[in-house]
């Protein structure tokens, strides 16, 4: 099955020439020394088929430790094997073993009179002390006899020391001693494509790394996966010994274990436990191949990769190697602000090595309680024979995941916690990092002392600074084992049931918060619980069940109407994505507004605003005076998000872009991962509006390919605002396959009734007016607009359902229709009086109208979205692209075309690639002979050329405008490089005077 010999050329040319040596008449010793696995044995005999194909004759014995109590056992059985010499056991006189041994000696002397003889005695080290004895005599004497004494022998460095070597009191010349290194990474590939063939590059690779550079392992490796003579793939390499039949793998390590002694034993099993806490996001070792005697930095083997993948819920926390934060000095429970920094040095195993601030001998040692220089010596002796392999911040590992769970078999649960509390302890008197601490904790019983609860709280807050809501979630459901008052309990699930849901586990977060609720707690701590377990439960469109929470905790709350503001706040936003209960808390906040407006407070007040706002009761300019009035009033730090969440939406919707973005920001800033609060959705969402407003593609299309976009308090099954955002940003850049596909992804009629989803109908609806599909837009837009009437939102600002549908209708010759809806349109648009809706309803009204009087109405769109702010000019391409089609219709082409090249140049600039088509379709149909643009110049950039160039304009470097646009900053040096040559500009100072920003009349 596999060739036992490779790579112990040495040894056999040793062998063969000794042989030689003994046929001229002069013996010798030859000691090969090696370590448990690395194939002594087959040296040995293949040393003894050479012997006697070169005339010798071969007396064997292989020592065993259940003879080493019977004097001379090893060397009697060695030559009973000669029949003329069947028993040289004394007599019945009983002689002494001075007598024993010179008989013995006379024996071997009489057989080498004959012919030249070799003595192969396998494991030396397991024979009686008689027997060792005599095969040292025998080695000073044999120098002028044809007698050729090989022996083997276990030379492994074991925590607790074992005798010395057979050799040690003999000089070097009576003996020629070869130690049998392990197999290099080459070697032991080579031996498993003999073996098998048909087998892959990644499966040679794990196998080589499960073999550890030992010919015992990988054989009995290749046994467990089916390595016969290959007819099929063999199985894959599993991580665990379960996965392995019959199981000689796991019973081979055991035997190595069971030769290196209790004592390595005990350390050995420490280290594959105590790894099982370390991160292995950096794991993998040096990444360059094993050799025979490779050797790296600090005296320990260089190792190519080791097991990856990052199963464990903590595997991708805390690198190590690194300067950190995460210190235990001054931490105080709950704090998270006394981090010391934890630094790391070092340079290899056994020299100095540390690892998240701690030496990993020396913890190793205190938890097996071993001498730490011992320890230290076997991690090394363990690299350099391949077994360990240090990963990329240098802790020791072992080279597969199967070989730890080799190690680990049989060993019992409580002995592993006990090494990790063990670890713990002594990281944590070292100053160790918090979290390197937390994740031996993690997988422990509780502890029962201060120190524990401090440290997982400690580690909380440090993941949760790094945006790693698992690692969070881990510490502090171990945090709970630990004996808790029932204040600081419902605190701890409070923030456990918020990271549970940002971690994608609704029904863990959903019980822990409803646990927190009936625990005993502060008004403010049971409010903060119940907007977390409302939020969550909206998320999964149980918007009754949430506001019936916030009702019930508002029943309890007496004496503090600043918490009761907040929870009828908090209900009439939830609301929001259930219509009838969204109805029936506004009516409510209403009646109580007009009652008593104290009790409703600003944030309820703002709440208030944005309903009349999108029910088309107020404009925009009457909108933010009293947003503004209401942001100047003192407010509760608890409600303050649901204020600037609500200023934020109506900023946004008044084009009061970069007032919204503020508003956006600072609200973020007061939102934690650790506090599940409804208005960080709302946030999100306007952060989302302001780009689609701006339009912004690649921020809107950056959710598609960013996993933590959807990480949302909400129904992940639905569509989400991002989402529909997404979809319009597709059709807009005219990527409409990659839209349908997208939009299809979504089952609508599993999705619960929410304003969400109208949105996702109305940009659903927009793909399929751009895909020649009229009616089937003409029954989206028509379903958000029923869906919206009945939420009692009118007013354009949101989803402008009207115009969709006036278009829509005179696509399908529906003329008398389409100017009803229009007419309503431009009538709610004139009430909220932003030039973007007005500009907008203006221009579909006279595209509806037609002939003089349509082209007035263009006309005053173009005139009024002229007037727009910047960067919220797609409507008045738009405009512009009706405007020209109606001139081409009257005959007046020359305009047309004037109007249709702006709009494609805008488009361009905008990268609005189906709006650029449309203009250029226009003007061709008007005769233009060249619908092309400008090849050089500022009209020449494309929309992300013109942006990229903007914000470097600003001062913003490369590296920031990645950041902000979700960039490559390849892809962002390979536009200004473009940038630059259209503008024939060399120095980014250049830019700002070479863009020429503003509209093109």
């Amino acid at each position: 099955m596999i060739r036992p010999l490779s790579e112990r050329d040495d040894a056999h040319a040793l062998i063969a020439r000794e042989t030689e040596r003994v046929r001229a008449g002069s013996g010798r010793l030859v000691l090969l020394r090696g370590a448990t696995g690395t194939g002594r044995t087959a040296v040995l005999e293949a040393a003894a088929e050479h012997a006697e194909a070169r005339g010798l004759k071969v007396l064997r014995v292989h020592c065993s430790p259940h003879d080493s109590a019977v004097p001379f056992s090893a060397v009697r059985s060695c030559l009973s094997r000669v029949p003329e010499f069947a028993d040289p056991a004394p007599g019945a006189d009983g002689a002494d073993d001075r007598d024993t041994a010179a008989r013995l000696w006379r024996l071997l002397r009489s057989y080498a009179a004959e012919s030249p003889v070799m003595v192969t005695v396998d494991d030396v080290h397991l024979a009686d002390s008689a027997s060792r004895r005599w095969l040292v005599e025998a080695a000073r004497r044999v120098g002028r006899l044809p007698v050729l004494l090989v022996v083997t022998e276990r030379s492994q460095y074991d925590v607790e020391p074992g005798p010395a070597g057979l050799t040690h009191a003999l000089p070097p010349s009576l003996v020629r001693t070869h130690t049998l290194a392990p197999l290099g990474d080459d070697a032991a590939a080579a031996l498993l494509r003999d073996a098998l063939p048909a087998a892959g590059a990644a499966w040679t690779a794990a196998c080589v790394r499960a073999g550890a550079g030992s010919p015992l392992l990988l054989r009995a490796l290749l046994d467990d996966l089916g390595g016969t003579p290959p007819r099929h793939q063999p199985q894959p390499v599993p991580d665990t010994c379960a996965a392995l039949y019959p199981g000689a793998y796991p019973a081979a390590v055991s035997w190595w274990l069971e030769n290196a002694g209790p004592a390595t034993t005990e350390v050995a099993r420490a280290l594959a436990t105590l790894e099982q806490a370390w991160p292995t996001g950096d794991s993998g070792g040096t990444g360059a191949p094993r050799g025979p005697g490779a050797v790296g930095p600090g005296g320990s083997p260089t190792g190519a990769s080791g097991p990856t993948g990052a199963r464990d819920p903590l595997a991708a926390a805390d690198t190590g190697g690194v300067t950190g934060t995460g210190g235990l000095t001054g931490c105080g429970i709950g704090t998270g602000t006394g981090i010391g920094t934890g630094l790391v040095t070092g340079t290899g195993i056994g020299t100095g090595l540390v690892t998240d601030g701690i030496d990993p001998a020396a913890v190793l040692a205190e938890a097996t309680g071993t001498d730490p220089a011992r320890v230290t010596g076997w991690l090394t002796a363990m690299t350099r024979l391949g077994l360990l392999r240090p990963d990329a911040a240098g802790r020791p590992r072992y080279a597969h995941p199967l070989l730890r769970d080799a190690v680990l078999t049989g060993w019992p649960t409580e002995r592993r916690e006990r090494a990790h509390r063990r670890a713990a302890e002594a990281m944590l008197h070292r100053g160790g990092r918090v979290e390197a601490v937390a994740r031996h904790l993690v997988r422990t019983p509780a502890v029962g002392l201060p120190w524990a609860l401090r440290v997982l709280r400690d580690a909380v807050t440090v993941a949760v600074d790094e945006s790693r809501p698992g690692d969070a979630v881990a510490y502090l459901r171990r945090a709970l084992d630990e004996p808790l008052p029932d204040d600081l309990r419902q605190r701890t699930l409070t923030e456990l049931g918020s990271l549970e849901y940002v971690a994608d586990d609704a029904p863990s977060a959903i019980a822990r918060l409803g646990e927190a609720l009936h625990l005993p707690a502060t008004p403010r701590d049971r409010v903060r619980t119940a907007l977390a377990l409302s939020t969550a439960l909206a998320g999964r469109g149980e918007v009754g069940t949430a506001v019936g929470v916030l009702r019930r905790t508002e029943a309890h709350l007496t004496g503090d109407p600043g918490l009761i503001r907040t929870v009828r706040t908090a209900s009439a936003l939830l609301a929001d994505h259930d219509q009838a209960q969204r109805q029936e808390a506004y009516r409510r906040l209403g009646e109580t507004a007009a009652r008593t407006p104290e009790l409703v407070g600003t944030a309820g007040q703002a709440l208030l605003v944005r309903f009349e706002a999108t029910a088309g009761l107020i404009s925009a300019e009457e909108a933010m005076t009293r947003v503004r009035a209401l942001l100047a009033e003192p407010g509760d730090p608890l409600s303050e998000p649901f204020l600037l969440g609500t200023a934020a939406a109506v900023a946004q919707w008044a084009d009061r872009l970069d007032e919204a973005d503020r508003l956006v920001e600072r609200g973020l800033a007061g939102q934690h991962l650790t506090s599940l609060h409804p208005m960080r959705h709302a946030l999100l969402n306007t952060r989302a509006d302001i780009a689609a407003a701006r339009g912004d593609h690649a921020a809107l299309l950056a959710h598609l390919t960013d996993a933590g976009a959807r990480r949302t308090p909400w129904a992940r099954s639905a569509p989400l605002n991002t989402d529909a955002h997404a979809l319009l940003a597709l059709v807009h850049t005219d990527r409409l396959e990659e839209a349908r596909r997208f939009a299809a992804g979504f089952d609508l009629r599993q999705a619960p009734d929410s304003w969400e989803l109208n949105r996702f109908l109305y940009a659903r609806g927009a793909l399929r007016a751009a895909t020649g599909d009229p009616a089937g837009a003409l029954h989206d837009f028509l379903e958000c607009g029923r869906r919206q009437s009945a939420r009692e939102v009118l007013s354009p600002v949101v989803t402008p359902w009207r115009t969709a549908v006036a278009e829509c209708r005179l696509a399908l010759g529906a003329t008398e229709e389409a100017l009803v809806l229009a007419e309503e349109e431009l009538r709610l648009a004139r009430v909220w009086d932003t030039p973007r809706v007005v500009g907008r309803a203006l221009r579909v009204l006279g595209t509806a109208t037609g002939g003089r009087h349509g082209l007035d109405l263009t006309e005053e769109a173009v005139r009024v979205l002229r007037g727009a702010p910047a960067h919220t000019d797609l409507e008045l391409i738009e405009a512009l692209v009706a405007r020209g089609r109606q001139l081409i219709d009257a005959g007046e082409r020359v305009r047309a075309r004037d109007c249709l090249r702006e709009a494609a140049e805008r488009a361009e600039h905008r990268g609005a690639v189906r709006l650029r088509c449309l203009a250029r379709q226009a003007l061709h149909e008007g005769g233009a002979r060249r619908a092309g643009t400008a090849r050089t110049g500022s009209d020449a950039l494309t929309g992300s050329e013109r942006r990229i160039a903007e914000l470097a304009a600003d001062g913003r470097t490369n590296a920031e405008i990645a950041d902000l646009l979700h960039l490559a900053r390849r892809t962002v040096e390979t536009h200004l490089t473009s940038a630059y040559r259209k503008l024939h500009i060399r120095r980014r100072g250049e830019l700002p005077a070479a863009l020429h920003p503003g509209p093109h009349d």
